[in-house]
């Protein structure tokens, strides 16, 4: 049995998912997650061979919650399916490790076709997504910096919670650290980027694709 982890927060769509992907008999999906936290808690009890996961999910969105995953269960193979078809945003997902990346518009056409791949540890890209690599390194490839990122997971998931409208107490809850760390990692976040407000915060967290506007 090839075992299938879904992680996206809308019921509708994981629901839908799972009749596709059980069709095929010797797929079973052994977990679902409404966020990408417990997508990452979910991987490391049930050891999937395939995770499916929605990039904008809350507390834990997919580019963070794929680095985690591929951390500690390197074998397993991380579909991202999504929305979005934005070039920078393929390119950082594929570095974090995903292996294939499907489009929810192409969701019918292409989704069995994916997962047969990641089986046989073979990439998948649906067309568009195809199209959004190829044109970015026609353009002159993927764009750089030329810094390093700079802020470490663990700012990067602060600053998701905070983003989200949670406040320094909230965040500690959620990662299980004291309010005072959360209050030192904010300092730290806002000096490291030069931030002056909450609200520049935010929209550091939106151009980077920590959360969807």
């Amino acid at each position: 049995m090839t075992r299938i982890l879904l992680a996206d927060d809308h019921d509708i769509i994981r629901r839908g998912l799972k009749e596709l992907l059980e069709t095929h008999a010797d797929w079973e999906v052994v977990g679902e997650a409404s966020t990408g936290r417990q997508a990452v808690e979910l991987a490391g009890k049930l050891h999937p061979d395939i995770a499916i996961l929605d990039l904008t999910m809350p507390e834990l969105n997919g580019l963070e919650a794929t680095r985690q995953i591929k951390k500690i269960l390197p074998k397993t193979a991380v579909l991202i399916f999504t929305m979005h078809e934005n070039e920078n945003l393929i390119r950082d997902v594929l570095t974090a490790g995903a292996l294939g990346y499907v489009l929810k518009s192409d969701a019918a056409r292409h989704l069995t076709n994916a997962v047969e791949s990641l089986i046989q540890h073979k990439p998948f890209f649906s067309a568009k997504v195809s199209e959004a690599v190829l044109d970015g390194y026609l353009k002159g490839g993927p764009k750089e910096s030329g810094t390093t990122e700079p802020l470490s997971p663990r700012e990067r998931e602060i600053v998701q919670l905070l983003a989200e409208g949670k406040s320094n107490k909230e965040v500690a809850d959620v990662l299980g650290i004291s309010t005072k760390t959360i209050e030192t990692h904010r300092a730290t976040i806002m000096r490291k980027l030069e931030l002056k407000s909450f609200a520049e915060m935010v929209r550091y967290a939106v151009r980077n694709n920590i959360i969807q506007p």
